[in-house]
C-alpha cells in the first residue's frame, strides 16, 4: 500500500512539480549566464534544481568528508562513480563548489536542459566521434585555466548492475596536462533509487563521501601516471563504498 501511495504521489505531484521547476530554473540559467560574468547563474540554479529533485523523491542524503575539499584551493578535476541517475542531483546539489560538467552529447537534445547546459558553458563529448576528443580537451583546458573546476564520471555512463566499470583516462589526462588536483567522490545508494531503464523512483538513503585530494605528479611521469592515478582513484572510491558493489577487476 505504501508503494502504491508513493507512486500516486510521484506521478501526480512530484513529477509535475519537478518538470515545472526544471523549466523555470533552466530558463533562469539560459537567460542569466550571458548577462553575468560570475558563476552564479551557471551553477546555483542547477544546485537548487537538484536539491528539489531529492526532496521531492523523499530520499535522504548524507555528505561526509567536507574537510577534504578546500573551495579556495581549486580548481579541481572532480571524479565520481556513477551508480544511477540521482548521482547528478547528489553532485550538483551537495558538492558545494561551482564546477562545469563534462556531459554526453545527447544531453544537448533534452528540451530546456540542453539549452541551459550550453549557456552555462558545460563541456560536451561525443563518444561516437573520436575527432571530438580534441575539442573536448581544449574546452576543459579553458575551463580549468579560468579557475573553475570540472566534474566528470570516468566510467562514462551509469551502472547497469551496481558495479563500477573501469575508469576512463580523460579526466586524469586533463589533470596531468594542467597540473590540477583530483578530488575523488564515492557515491552510494543511488543505484536502487532509479535503476537504468526504469521510470519509477524508490526512496533510499544516499551517501556521498568526499575523499582526500590526489595530486597526479605523485604517481610518476606521463603517461604512466595517468593510468596509475585512474586506478588509485577507483580503488579509493571502491573502498569508501560500504555496500557490496565494488568495481570490476576485468
Amino acid at each position: 500500500m505504501k508503494r502504491l501511495l508513493y507512486l500516486i504521489y510521484f506521478w501526480l505531484i512530484a513529477m509535475p512539480v519537478f518538470v515545472v521547476c526544471t523549466i523555470i530554473l533552466a530558463l533562469i540559467t539560459y537567460l542569466g549566464c550571458p548577462l553575468s560574468k560570475s558563476n552564479w547563474f551557471c551553477f546555483y540554479p542547477g544546485m537548487i534544481w537538484s536539491r528539489i529533485a531529492i526532496w521531492l523523491s523523499f530520499c535522504s542524503i548524507k555528505v561526509e568528508g567536507w574537510e577534504n575539499l578546500d573551495a579556495k584551493a581549486g580548481p579541481y578535476v572532480v571524479v565520481a562513480n556513477h551508480q544511477g541517475a540521482f548521482d547528478i542531483f547528489m553532485m550538483y546539489g551537495y558538492l558545494g563548489i561551482p564546477f562545469k560538467w563534462v556531459l554526453k552529447e545527447g544531453i544537448r537534445k533534452i528540451p530546456f536542459v540542453g539549452a541551459a547546459c550550453r549557456a552555462a558553458g558545460f563541456i560536451f563529448v561525443d563518444d561516437t566521434k573520436p575527432s571530438s576528443i580534441g575539442k573536448t580537451m581544449k574546452s576543459a583546458h579553458e575551463v580549468l585555466a579560468s579557475n573553475t573546476s570540472i566534474f566528470i564520471f570516468p566510467e562514462g555512463s551509469r551502472s547497469s548492475d551496481g558495479q563500477m566499470a573501469r575508469f576512463k583516462k580523460g579526466g586524469f589526462i586533463m589533470a596531468s596536462e594542467l597540473g590540477v588536483p583530483i578530488v575523488p567522490i564515492a557515491i552510494d545508494g543511488s543505484f536502487d533509487v532509479l535503476k537504468r531503464g526504469s521510470l519509477t523512483v524508490t526512496p533510499r538513503r544516499l551517501r556521498m563521501t568526499i575523499l582526500p585530494t590526489m595530486h597526479i605528479e605523485d604517481f610518476g611521469e606521463p603517461p604512466m601516471n595517468i593510468q596509475l592515478a585512474a586506478r588509485e582513484a577507483q580503488r579509493r572510491i571502491a573502498f569508501a563504498i560500504p555496500s557490496e558493489r565494488k568495481f570490476k577487476e576485468a
